[in-house]
């Protein structure tokens, strides 16, 4: 596989498309195209270390459950069951930008950072999005009153029991992501 050549398609503020012209292993030309948070002409020039986003995988301290939010998602055109999560703002730390928007999503106070991963990808058929899990302790009442005029959530507390009785609704729509933690933390009592 050869990259031969890549095309900024559009010049949005948070997400682009490009296009790719590739030779694939039996040297045939190809185009595809994909999503990326890069402002750049070249994203594939970008550090795959550093990621795009953080999803913060929160347990309240004193009500001893994983704290899920449900969150009005446009591309669905409903509301889907996942993590608190954000960009990473230009110089802002996994830990800051964690802390930051657990509070904007859920008015929750992060306490303790138990472990972060490192930058992964969860749709790179679609998009060289990265982001790091950030697995914390967190305290407080939560709330949506911090919540841009873009964000429709409302924050859930959860058991393992509650946790298993939706994580196979079919009417309900999960972040891959959420609905992995959320299945581990059913069948393991522990995320």
């Amino acid at each position: 596989m050869k990259i031969n050549h890549v095309k900024k398609i559009t010049n949005c503020q948070y997400l682009n498309l490009f296009s790719i012209n590739y030779k694939d292993r039996i040297n045939c030309e190809k185009e595809w195209i994909f999503a990326s948070r890069s402002k750049d002409l070249n994203p594939l020039e970008k550090d795959y270390t550093i990621p795009d986003a953080v999803v913060i995988v929160p347990v309240h301290i004193q009500e001893n459950k994983l704290v899920v939010i449900k969150e009005f998602r446009v591309a669905l055109g409903g509301y889907q069951y996942g993590f608190p999560a954000g960009i990473i703002d230009n110089g802002e730390t996994v830990e800051q930008a964690g802390k930051r928007e657990l509070f904007e999503e859920t008015g929750l106070t992060l306490t303790k950072v138990l472990k972060k991963s490192p930058a992964i990808f969860s749709s790179s058929g679609m998009t060289d999005e990265s982001i790091s899990l950030l697995f914390v302790e967190c305290e407080g009442k939560p709330t949506n009153n911090f919540n841009e005029a873009s964000e429709d959530i409302d924050v859930i507390m959860l058991s393992r029991e509650q946790a298993s009785d939706i994580l196979y609704n079919p009417l309900i729509k999960f972040d891959v992501k959420s609905w992995i933690v959320l299945n581990t933390f059913v069948c393991q009592g522990v995320i």
